[in-house]
């Protein structure tokens, strides 16, 4: 199927975390897990989250290298069900004019660098019936890595930037400073 059904949207906004798959034509392949509230549906073809600063940005890198991106998204209730989403995506940096609207459709968060726009080509799905049943009992962002971003100035949060974020592991440039 080339678009999220109804009932894939409702999966997916209830799911408390979600993993992102990014690889450039060379190098490595990078699979990042992702929460908190940053993820928004947009309509059946279209997904946006918000990316916080980390201690590097492939994702940014491979994005810009030829914008291929996979979501999955796995219950870990007692409905087992694994949802991918395949598309293309593009990096939405503050210095961008559609930043201050995207970023309106997200709580404020210390640390915010790029919201990532999917366009929705394929999705599909599977059991789940090997992924464990589990709880969450906290969300370590809210707690750990969105204050430490927030407690950054600007200027301490681009040094950080520049020394961790403009170029992924194996050398491509992540854009962060210039389009």
């Amino acid at each position: 199927m080339n678009r999220l059904t109804a009932g894939q949207i409702d999966f997916v906004e209830s799911q408390p975390m979600f993993f992102v798959a990014t690889a450039a034509p060379e190098g490595r392949v990078n699979l990042s897990p992702k929460g908190m509230d940053s993820l928004r549906v947009l309509d059946e073809r279209r997904v946006v989250w918000l990316n916080l600063t980390g201690s590097g940005n492939e994702t940014a890198a491979h994005v810009a290298a030829n914008g291929r991106m996979t979501l999955m998204f796995m219950s870990i209730t007692d409905q087992p069900l694994i949802l991918r989403i395949y598309g293309t995506a593009r990096a939405v940096h503050p210095r961008d004019r559609d930043w201050a609207d995207l970023l309106s459709m997200f709580p404020t968060m210390g640390g915010s660098r790029q919201i990532f726009d999917l366009a929705i080509e394929k999705t599909a799905s599977s059991c789940g019936t090997g992924v464990p049943i589990m709880s969450v009992d906290a969300v370590r962002g809210d707690e750990e890595l969105e204050p430490f971003y927030a407690a950054m100035s600007d200027e301490d949060l681009h040094g950080y930037w520049n020394r961790k974020n403009t170029a992924s592991i194996d050398g491509l440039p992540t854009r962060i400073f210039a389009g």
